[in-house]
């Protein structure tokens, strides 16, 4: 209860002032106890923490800061509460495994890592943590209780970002819960990135492997954020965290999955500098569709064009039904020249993910399961990036990226298609209003016989020009240009008609 007064409180001023003059001392506070009530609470409410960590509709910037330093490090249970898992599943230990060291090498809220040998090969074991099933069952009927309750509380509009992001919650941890499906997904990853330079990815011992546990390859390296470390290796840190963006961003913009959860524990680096990848439990899945979408997305904020970026936001499902377009586009307008000023092609992760925070947190926005895991690995790797301190330009590296997957030009031609579509239908629209302007004319000619010349200008005017300033507000929603023109045509025709009636 303290922790959601706290954020209530705190949201309601971080939206109203935009973040700005606030006192950042305060919500750090706050936010470390946040940080401490998740891990108090155990293994549930540690990967909670870690989803609401990239969820930029509902905490503010210092909150998601704070939370992003959630690791999934949890003590390890005793070896010989594990043990009947793995002889259950494989049979006796002894038959399957050469040796296993029963000290684990890591704990996880969800599972325990422990190194092993077979017929000399070094391989490690993922075993589910014993009764964590039951765990998770009770905290999420709790947690379906109190979360609606907590958000509706803290802030009307996060109703419906509460309610997706904890199906998507659930639908994630049960899925993390099923080592079969992080086998597939390790599978799938690994043939997708055949061949790319200088990323290493376990291999997968499947008769070693079932639902609870999973053996592959032991491949040891440096953790990405151990700075000292790779120095001392003589890694080029620049070059590494340029690396990493380009190896998930490339996973984001040529394939269909990606991997959504690239904390420091689960990257590490080898002597050589390639980047080694874990833990394939958490995957995005983007068709290609999406990826234009969001492809559009981005290229709208990089353009500063507040209309393509709601129409992208529209597209990818972002905003809820009978949302106000106009006061959108003017909070992401101001939030762009706020943030990026004239040289938008020098903005930062950091700028990227404040605009978010600082736009999304005003309105009542939504976020589909798979983009919302998009955003996470977004902004992990942005707390990667901040570690190392190095000069990095990230929408350089991301124009990048586009330009090699030539996905620049599909989404420009994407985004085309979408205006002369929106065009036709404004065409549509203006022609429908035909039949009600001839009236209009026709009533006007019998008016004529019976009626003095000045005012029957003046009619005939006030209706031509009403016809078309009609017609010039329909056509402004898709050319800003042309409706322009067509407005002020509408107010000189009007004055002609005054003038006329005048003389």
């Amino acid at each position: 209860m303290p922790l959601v007064l706290a954020l209530r409180k705190d949201r309601r001023e971080w939206v109203k002032r935009e973040g700005k003059n606030v006192n950042l001392a305060r919500y750090q506070k706050n936010a470390q106890k946040a940080l401490k009530t998740f891990v108090s609470l155990g293994p549930v409410y540690i990967k909670l923490g870690q989803w609401l960590s990239s969820r930029a509709d509902i905490l503010p910037q210092p909150y998601l800061e704070e939370l992003a330093k959630l690791q999934d490090e949890v003590p390890a249970a005793p070896f010989e509460q594990v043990k009947p898992i793995i002889e259950n599943d494989l049979g006796p230990i002894e038959r399957n495994f050469d040796y296993v060291d029963k000290n684990a090498i890591s704990g996880a809220s969800l599972g325990q890592v422990y190194r092993a040998k077979i017929k000399e090969q070094d391989v490690i074991i993922k075993v589910k943590r014993p009764g964590i099933e039951e765990v998770v069952e009770k905290d999420i009927k709790v947690l379906k209780k109190i979360i609606p309750f907590a958000m509706k509380f803290i802030d009307p509009n996060l109703r419906y970002s509460a309610e997706a992001m904890l199906s998507q919650f659930i639908e994630t941890i049960h899925e993390e819960m099923d080592y079969r499906i992080e086998l597939q997904n390790l599978k799938t990853i690994r043939r997708n990135l055949h061949g790319y330079p200088k990323v290493v990815i376990p291999s997968i011992l499947e008769d070693y492997s079932s639902k609870n546990i999973l053996t592959m390859q032991y491949v040891p390296g440096i953790k990405i954020t151990n700075v000292k470390a790779l120095d001392e290796a003589g890694i080029d840190r620049e070059q590494l965290v340029v690396r990493a963006h380009k190896v998930f961003f490339t996973m984001l913009l040529r394939h269909e999955m990606f991997h959504a959860d690239p904390h420091p524990g689960n990257i590490s680096v080898t002597n050589d500098g390639s980047l080694i990848l874990y833990d394939f439990g958490m995957v995005g899945r983007l068709d290609t569709k999406t990826r234009l979408k969001l492809i559009r997305l981005y290229l709208a904020l990089v353009e500063k064009d507040p209309s393509r970026t709601v129409n992208a936001m529209d597209d990818l499902g972002m905003l809820m039904p009978g949302y106000d377009r106009g006061i959108i586009e003017q909070g992401i307008g101001m939030s762009i020249q706020a943030m990026y000023g004239t040289k938008v092609d020098r903005m930062e992760v950091k700028a990227l993910m404040e605009l978010a925070n600082k736009t999304m947190s005003r309105f009542p926005f939504k976020l589909p399961k798979h983009l919302a895991l998009y955003m996470r690995m977004t902004s992990i790797l942005e707390g990667i990036y901040l570690t190392h301190k190095v000069n990095f330009k990230f929408i350089g590296v991301l124009q990048n990226i586009l330009e090699e997957e030539n996905a620049v030009k599909d989404a420009y031609i994407e985004e085309i298609k979408l205006g002369f579509s929106r065009l036709v239908k404004s065409i549509d629209s203006a022609i429908a209003v035909v039949p009600e302007i001839r009236k209009f004319l026709d009533d006007t000619k019998r008016m004529r016989e019976n009626a003095p010349k000045p005012k029957n200008v003046l009619l005939a005017g006030s209706i031509l020009s009403a016809a078309v300033f009609v017609g010039s507000t329909i056509l402004y929603t898709t050319n800003h240009l042309i409706g322009e023109i067509g407005m002020i045509g509408a107010v000189a025709i009007m004055g002609i008609s005054v003038v006329m009636k005048e003389h």
